[in-house]
């Protein structure tokens, strides 16, 4: 099972953007700090997620375990549904990913427990 944490950060709404993500992979940890270029808030947590299901699928991963402290994100993957149209391609592209997975699980966290992701995400800003 490959374990891991994402978070998307915005300086502004929209603004400059990026994409942090942690992968916990048989005792190895990867960090990715990615520029995302002019993006809101929740787009860039939709697309941090998305690159995240995008890297494990790399590494043949066939168990996900995904955790976010987007709200939004999370609901949305879970219901399979976003209210906003802006993000319902960046949505159908996750769940897209998802089912090329054999178990794919989400958990929302706080933000206390995702302070790695977000430290990337923010990083990735000035990377802009």
């Amino acid at each position: 099972m490959i374990e891991v944490n994402v978070d998307g950060a915005s300086a502004g709404n929209p603004g400059p953007s990026g994409a942090g993500i942690m992968i916990k992979n048989n005792g190895l940890v990867e960090k990715h700090s990615i520029p995302l270029g002019m993006m809101d808030n929740h787009e860039a947590e939709f697309t941090a997620c998305r690159m995240a299901l995008e890297f494990c699928l790399e590494k043949q991963a066939d168990i996900v375990w995904l955790r976010s402290d987007s709200q939004a994100v999370v609901h949305a993957i879970e219901k399979e549904f976003v209210r906003n149209s802006q993000y319902k391609p960046l949505l159908e592209e996750i769940l897209g990913l998802t089912k090329q997975m054999n178990l794919f699980f989400v958990k929302w966290v706080p933000s206390k427990e995702n302070k790695a992701a977000d430290e990337l995400a923010r990083k990735a800003i000035h990377l802009n």
